[in-house]
């Protein structure tokens, strides 16, 4: 019984040290999630790499994006995370942030390097799903980075014409139409069976799209 007892002990007393004994890779991936800035300072300090992967490919800062933590995106940006590193299903920070609006990280990104060209497993830039999703301003924040605003993604859909076809045709929505078409968003491009952003509109009654659309 003691001897059960003693092991006991032992095996307690030596969590924390095993604790530390994890790889740092584990330990800035986990504080990535969890928006742990300076636990983050401390491993890069250490040693930790800066771009290190989970097991679907996601970087660290890709981590911190997925979980909206921006004072940890902005601790390891600070620290040379590539804001434009793909992951298994080739999402970065910085078209993660945009398709999901997360604007805080998304401005981290855009001042760092964001490739404005880079584009995601459909061929869109992020600018596409930003006006698919109605994140208005986010879609304002990518049009003034300079995202060309006629890019077609494999679906051989605009961020126009997504925002039409995915859209609910709500005020978001439409305000986004508003201020891609203010961008210079071509109204002519039709999908591949020839049906332009009106036409979609027209079809599904979204009677306020039609007239920004038609004017």
């Amino acid at each position: 019984m003691r001897t059960m007892i003693a092991a006991l002990l032992l095996a307690l007393l030596s969590l924390p040290t095993l604790a530390k004994e994890r790889p740092m890779d584990t330990r800035l991936l986990e504080a990535a999630q969890r928006g742990d800035a300076q636990t983050i300072g401390e491993l890069l300090a250490q040693g930790a790499p800066v771009d290190a992967r989970n097991g679907d490919g996601q970087t660290a800062l890709l981590v911190a994006t997925h979980a909206n933590q921006v004072a940890a995106a902005e601790a390891l940006i600070a620290a040379g995370a590539d804001v434009n590193a793909k992951d298994n299903i080739q999402d970065s920070p910085y078209l993660y942030a945009g398709a999901r609006g997360l604007n805080d990280i998304l401005r981290l990104t855009l001042a760092h390097g964001a490739a404005l060209n880079s584009t995601n497993r459909y061929g869109g830039t992020a600018l596409i799903p930003a006006a698919e999703r109605g994140h208005v301003e986010t879609v304002q924040l990518l049009i003034d980075a300079g995202v060309q605003v006629n890019h077609l993604n494999r679906l051989h859909w605009t961020a126009l014409l997504e925002a039409v076809i995915l859209g609910d045709g709500g005020p978001r929505h439409v305000e986004i139409v508003r201020r891609l078409l203010a961008a210079g968003a071509d109204r002519a491009i039709a999908d591949k069976d020839g049906v332009t952003a009106l036409e979609h509109a027209r079809q599904r009654g979204y009677g306020e799209m039609v007239k920004v659309l038609e004017q």
